[in-house]
């Protein structure tokens, strides 16, 4: 058997340099600032599919039946959404993620054909109302996405910063909005995780 001394010779270059081995792949290089690859165009076309009726519907409509809710309970809904995520029993998970929204939103991602990779509709305390997929939390009102949009009225935009996604070897970034009823009243908020990959390479075609 060869000892550890000879192995570790055998990765020595004549320079004295110790050839390690690569333990990671080199990540994919940012296709460029999230703020120009999501344009107005893009933005406005996103506005358009929320436009369907069941989305300010299924705000609103939570929206009245959490009116008069407290921020304790607001974060025992939370508390109970990350214990469901790990459980057999999902009572609240399951409401949220099987109703006309989350369907719909569901729909959505599926036939953007890969550029959103997760959409979620926030109500008027930054509560989950439908999702194209389980977050990691219900409650979003702590978060840029909501503190960045709701609050600031019907024309608020945030895109946050670009953030790598290893699993996809993909830039991602998220595109949040205030959302608004027909009187251009805020009523909730949205949130689209767009991979920038994906659209930079849309965009060069």
């Amino acid at each position: 058997m060869k000892s550890l001394r000879n192995v570790l010779c055998l990765g020595v270059l004549a320079s004295g340099t110790l050839l390690l081995p690569q333990v990671a792949t080199a990540k994919s290089q940012l296709p460029g600032d999230p703020s120009e690859l999501i344009t107005d165009k893009m933005i406005q076309g996103v506005r358009e599919w929320l436009s369907n009726p069941v989305v300010a519907l299924s705000i609103t409509s939570q929206n009245l039946l959490r009116k008069d809710m407290t921020q304790d309970a607001i974060d025992a809904a939370d508390k109970q959404w990350r214990a469901e995520r790990e459980a057999d029993d999902q009572p609240l998970v399951a409401a949220i993620v099987t109703n006309p929204l989350s369907g719909y939103l569901t729909q959505v991602q599926a036939q953007s054909g890969g550029l959103f990779a997760e959409i979620f509709v926030m109500d008027a305390v930054g509560l989950n109302v439908g999702q194209s997929s389980i977050t990691s939390d219900f409650w979003q009102g702590d978060e840029a996405k909501f503190q960045k949009t709701f609050p600031n009225g019907p024309n608020a935009v945030f895109i946050d910063e670009a953030e790598y996604n290893e699993d996809s070897d993909t830039w991602r970034s998220q595109l949040s909005m205030t959302m608004s009823d027909e009187d251009r009243q805020p009523i909730g908020a949205v949130t689209i995780e767009i991979n920038l990959t994906e659209l930079a390479r849309r965009s060069s075609q």
